[in-house]
């Protein structure tokens, strides 16, 4: 049995924060930030990380065809749960109304969806499952301290999401390398954002954040590196052999990094960083689902995605096309309205970051 990708979609916030809105607060420009990053915007959530899973999930279901009933695994691939206890994949459950489906969160940070698929191709091979929903949904802003110029810069909210059926054929993800650098899980954290926090102590909200960027890049062009190479060697491809690489929309540089290693020429690259920033596990389904509205992806298509972490995780993956590149059906639900601009969304969080700030030098 292989698990062929049939379903597809994604959820993007409708408040656009821009370069030069950062700047309102901010001692940086957008030639900065774009020069450092190829991030020009990035969106901001009015609704919490499951609600942006559950419209993805509905998307990626009319996709493919199926009813939320039908799904007999649900998979949130996700840093920022709303809740710990329950898991918040329960609540994507609820809502499009999955209630035969076993759920459960998974954080592997922004490589989060590459293990979700791996681990939902897994139990579909294995005859445990016959259909699952894997999704990838994060709101990474919600814990970035916005005095930090390097950080509050990259990261943005978004959702996507696809459905994997039981198949004959050879298709879906056909090889997968997945691993973590722990050794240098403290390079890239929110270090007080579990149960090491002190209750009652310090300001409400503000959090811890380590963001180490040079030894990041380092081990993130490494980990993905390997990766790749063992992805490529297990299927006994060469690079040239990848109609479409799908990276993890991190930093512009090391996507560039990446093409470099591989020798990957940019129409054969997704790249969206520019419109959403790094939306962590729901880069890489917001790329796919792009590349598919955009006709880049071609039925039998051989597809290379990779991605890295918090953690360090890290991981790549050989998807195979199966016959379909269009949806069977369209999903016509929308996020609620919102009333507030990007900037407005943030303020209560900026003025927490600027008097945690103010209390740290006091």
């Amino acid at each position: 049995m292989h698990a062929n990708i049939t379903g597809w979609g994604k959820c993007l916030p409708p408040a656009v924060l821009s370069n030069q809105d950062l700047t309102t607060f901010l001692d940086t420009s957008d030639e900065w930030i774009s020069s450092r990053s190829g991030i020009k915007e990035r969106r901001i959530s009015h609704v919490s990380t499951a609600s942006l899973g559950v419209l993805a999930s509905k998307r990626a279901l009319a996709a493919a065809g199926l009813q939320a009933g039908e799904i007999d695994l649900l998979i949130l691939c996700t840093a920022c749960p709303d809740t710990l206890i329950p898991n918040a994949a329960s609540f994507v459950q609820k809502e499009i109304g999955a209630d035969n489906a076993a759920v459960f969160d998974l954080n592997a940070a922004c490589t989060g969806f590459v293990y979700g698929l791996s681990v939902a191709t897994a139990m579909i091979k294995t005859g445990v499952m016959k259909k699952a929903l894997v999704v990838g949904a994060d709101r990474i802003p919600c814990f970035i301290d916005y005095s930090m110029r390097d950080v509050a810069v990259l990261f943005g909210d978004g959702a996507g999401a696809v459905v994997l059926e039981a198949s004959e054929e050879e298709c879906g993800l056909l090889a997968e390398k997945l691993g973590c650098d722990g050794e240098a899980r403290d390079v890239l954290a929110a270090r007080d954002s579990g149960t090491v926090r002190e209750r009652f102590a310090g300001i409400d909200g503000y959090f811890d954040v380590n963001f180490e960027g040079q030894e990041i890049f380092k081990r993130a062009v490494k980990g993905m590196g390997s990766a790749v190479s063992s992805v490529l060697e297990q299927r006994q491809l060469k690079a040239e052999d990848i109609d479409l690489l799908i990276p993890h929309q991190a930093n512009i540089r090391i996507i560039e990094t990446l093409m470099k290693r591989l020798g990957t020429p940019a129409d054969k690259v997704v790249v969206n960083i520019e419109k959403y920033g790094n939306t962590s596990a729901a880069t890489v389904p917001i790329a796919l689902c792009e590349a598919l509205e955009q006709g880049r992806i071609k039925p039998g298509d051989t597809l290379l995605t990779a991605a890295f972490g918090a953690g360090l995780t890290w991981g790549a993956g050989i998807i195979k096309w199966g016959d379909r590149v269009t949806p069977l059906q369209e999903c016509n639900e929308a996020l609620p309205p919102c009333e507030k601009t990007a900037l407005e969304l943030l303020q209560p969080w900026i003025d927490g970051c600027k008097a945690a700030a103010a209390a740290k030098t006091a």
